[in-house]
């Protein structure tokens, strides 16, 4: 089974030592830019250019992170699979929209305090529906069990693989 290229986007309280980008590198070939998660349009700008230079088969944003990534898929900076984690894109003014033809996976916790799950159920609508998936958890916003039980990474790989059809 291939294995695919992760560029991960953390969140306000994340980091490249934190806990998801930590699976994500011992799990894939996984890169984690450190973001200044002050400036939105600098955190763009890094992730289009580490898009640039890495060339990733999946892209993975964690709340602010998930904002910055529907921000590239808005922008048409990224095309590609992309796992929103708890996504924190309305909150951040970005509209409710995905584009066409672009395979994108929610994933929310149905516990989470601090980002209510109904605007990535929002969020969810606004795509391809054959492409977009909406994944309902029980879990926090820090997806603390999803996490330690594995499942993200199983879910990055299944979307890897459905995007190659595989």
């Amino acid at each position: 089974m291939a294995s695919p290229q992760v560029q991960f986007i953390h969140g306000l309280e994340g980091s490249p030592q934190g806990t998801k980008a930590r699976l994500l590198a011992e799990r894939f070939t996984a890169v984690t830019p450190a973001m200044d998660t002050g400036d939105f349009e600098a955190c763009v700008a890094l992730q289009t250019d580490t898009i640039a230079c890495f060339r990733p088969d999946v892209l993975v944003g964690s709340s602010f992170g998930g904002a910055v990534a529907v921000a590239l898929l808005q922008r048409g900076l990224w095309r590609g699979p992309t796992l929103l984690l708890a996504q924190a894109a309305l909150r951040h003014g970005l509209p409710a929209r995905l584009p066409d033809g672009v395979r994108v996976w929610i994933v929310h916790g149905l516990r989470d305090a601090l980002i209510d799950p109904e605007e990535s159920r929002v969020l969810a609508r606004a795509g391809t529906p054959d492409l977009v998936r909406l994944i309902e958890v029980d879990d926090d916003h820090p997806l603390r069990a999803t996490v330690q039980s594995g499942e993200l990474a199983t879910l990055v790989q299944q979307l890897f693989d459905a995007e190659r059809g595989a």
